[in-house]
């Protein structure tokens, strides 16, 4: 065996660099450019000519009656909330291991987020639903984690039981599909983000699509004051007497540059996301069977995927190579591969363990503020370990094969690294550059 380069040896990967198109992302092309063009030269930043185009095709293709492009995903998922009528009393059920949009605003609301347990695929654990409900429950935030589609026919049935709202953050899974159906149509109402990394890149941006005519009417007036909703607004009974005055006292609406953008990535969206999938499929069935990692992506066999791949995954075990942290495994990759990318260890910390909601009161409330449930009964383990694998735009073999080499080569000589692993047995779960789950 050669020696791992982390310890000395000679990396995998020398001088030579992958070809730009295996990984670059978002695909841009002349029609692209053009259409960017047309809003610069012509001023039409702030008009709706253009969005109201996109968010046509948008429900079109996403095969709801309404969409409604935002400024960004938390402005959507927050709009979503107020047209719920998400408010002070209320409490809004959670996966703990998200990202904080997907609900932090709740408390802008005065609601309290009650975290429920994930299972070993990172999404909400629907056998631990029942546990977070009670009187005052209002709506089930979904989060379709890492574009991995929640187990939604066991979440539909306990909400509609309960009578609650359900919110789908479909930000990591647009196109993604349930058993043939696309995630985003479950829910009463969806929102999600389309900012410059996501599978929709479309720069910076997001939407919120829905069926019904009453939440779309107040998704519209919570931050779209007159322009693009006026034939809505005054028709509605609830809403027509506060017309021309935002009811969140925000602007939301996106700018036309990124729908723009938008209508370009939606037209080729679908093929390139199948790219995507044989491109991530073929790459996991090399690593299919290695001890101590595990491909994150769906049984197709029932008509599920995970659309465009979203920051793809290796569900991490260490107990199979004995105690091997996370971090000391990525830091491995990382070295094999010289510069030609990186390897992270973990994911999103969980939110019921941060300070923010716990303590902090962003409504400056003058009584107490308690803004989340009781989480005593939550398992410590959720810290659920994972590490990022490269996101292959196309099916290069030969370039996929040479990745595959470098994971294959670390757990391979795993027993080389246990010597100085300084996190070894304990439980990993960080990125983005914190460190505050370790501070816990």
């Amino acid at each position: 065996m050669k020696k791992l380069a982390l310890l000395g040896g000679e990396p995998l990967f020398t001088q030579e660099r992958a070809p730009k198109d295996l990984f670059k992302w978002p695909i841009l092309t002349q029609e692209d450019i053009d259409a960017a063009t047309e809003v610069i030269v012509n001023n039409k930043f702030s008009g709706t000519d253009i969005t109201i185009q996109f968010q046509d095709e948008f429900a079109e293709w996403q095969g709801r009656k309404y969409a409604l492009a935002f400024t960004n995903g938390t402005m959507s998922l927050t709009a979503a909330m107020f047209a719920i009528g998400l408010s002070e009393g209320d409490e809004i059920i959670c996966p703990t291991k998200t990202y904080w949009a997907s609900i932090s605003q709740a408390a802008y609301f005065g609601a309290k987020v009650v975290f429920c347990n994930i299972k070993d695929n990172l999404n909400m654990d629907p056998d631990d639903l029942e546990r977070c409900i009670t009187p005052k429950t209002k709506a089930i935030m979904v989060v379709h984690y890492f574009g991995y589609p929640c187990d939604m026919d066991k979440i539909m049935k306990i909400a509609n039981r309960h009578n609650l709202y359900v919110v789908e953050d479909v930000s990591h899974a647009q196109g993604s599909l349930y058993k043939g159906k696309k995630v985003g149509n479950f829910g009463h109402i969806a929102a999600m983000s389309m900012m410059s990394q996501k599978a929709f890149a479309a720069g910076e941006m997001g939407m919120l699509i829905t069926d019904d005519r009453k939440l779309y009417e107040r998704a519209i007036a919570f931050g779209h004051y007159e322009r693009n909703n006026e034939k809505f607004i005054e028709e509605s009974e609830e809403l027509k007497d506060y017309f021309h005055i935002a009811l969140g006292g925000v602007k939301g609406r996106v700018n036309q540059l990124c729908a723009a953008l938008g209508r370009g990535q939606l037209k080729y969206y679908d093929e390139r996301c199948t790219e995507i999938r044989r491109a991530m499929n073929y790459f996991y069935d090399c690593l299919e069977g290695l001890p101590g990692i595990k491909p994150h992506r769906i049984d197709e066999s029932d008509g599920s995927h995970m659309g465009g791949y979203y920051s793809p995954q290796l569900l991490y075990f260490p107990e199979e190579l004995g105690g091997l942290s996370s971090s000391r495994f990525a830091a491995a990759v990382t070295a094999e591969l010289n510069g030609a990318g990186g390897c992270r260890a973990g994911a999103n910390y969980c939110l019921h363990t941060h300070k923010y909601f716990k303590t902090f009161d962003p409504r400056h409330s003058t009584t107490k503020k308690d803004y989340i449930a009781d989480d005593t009964t939550l398992d410590v383990s959720l810290k659920k370990e994972c590490i990022s694998v490269p996101w292959f735009k196309n099916l290069n073999k030969e370039w996929i094969d040479r990745y595959v080499q470098v994971y294959k080569k670390v757990v391979e000589n795993y027993q080389e690294l246990l010597e100085e692993d300084l996190n070894k047995n304990k439980i990993e779960g960080i990125w983005y550059g914190s460190d505050y789950d370790k501070k816990q």
